[in-house]
């Protein structure tokens, strides 16, 4: 784990951007397409803990965007390239777009400043996306990444900003995936060798007004 001082250093509001990862109602929500990911990103803490944290950065001026992962009715530009899409093509509640599904989650807050990026296809939160165009013309250096799956959708998003020049910061309180013992082995054996870990209530007290 990182000193304060260290950590304040890297989190400054000024070049730093929160990403939440699909914490949207159709994967974290009460009715999600994958129950068992939703009862572990609530049990365990990690969606209230984003929660936690887009609230102080909303207090403290640091960006906040929130990627989400949907697919038009008619599935035109979605990927069909690997066994999960073609299993989600297959689930009960489908995240279509401009559906109940892909609004983002209760406790987690939409600010009128925050970003939504949406995505059709792929695995990535930043590949193909306009995330990282953003980033650069807000000056952001550091990428914290939340949400979920620890599974996929997180790496992802953390090998990319590392490739992309970006440092990033993962509150590992702030992200789940299944089972529940598979997130700390991810942390501890993957993300720890290419990000700065950290947990919740170390990044709030760096941006504690």
């Amino acid at each position: 784990m990182p000193s304060y001082e260290q950590l304040r250093e890297l989190l400054d509001p000024a070049t730093t951007a929160l990403l939440t990862v699909e914490c949207q109602q159709g994967v974290v929500g009460t009715e999600s397409a994958l129950p068992e990911l939703a009862a572990e990103a609530r049990s365990s803490g990690a969606l209230a803990n984003v929660a936690r944290l887009v609230s102080a950065a909303h207090r403290s001026g640091v960006q906040v965007l929130h990627a989400v992962a949907e697919r038009r009715p008619d599935g035109r530009g979605a990927s069909h390239n690997a066994r999960l899409f073609r299993a989600a093509e297959r689930l009960p509640v489908q995240q279509l777009s401009g559906t109940r599904a892909v609004r983002i989650a209760p406790p987690v807050e939409v600010a009128e400043e925050d970003f939504v990026v949406r995505r059709l296809h792929g695995l990535s939160p930043l590949a193909g996306t306009d995330v990282d165009a953003l980033l650069r013309n807000i000056g952001c250096r550091t990428l914290l990444v939340t949400g979920v799956s620890a599974n996929v959708a997180i790496p992802n998003a953390v090998f990319d900003a590392v490739n992309l020049g970006y440092t990033a910061v993962v509150p590992a309180d702030a992200i789940a995936g299944v089972p529940a013992d598979y997130t700390p082995a991810m942390v501890r054996n993957t993300l720890a060798l290419v990000a700065t870990i950290t947990r919740t209530e170390d990044v709030l007290g760096v941006w504690k007004p």
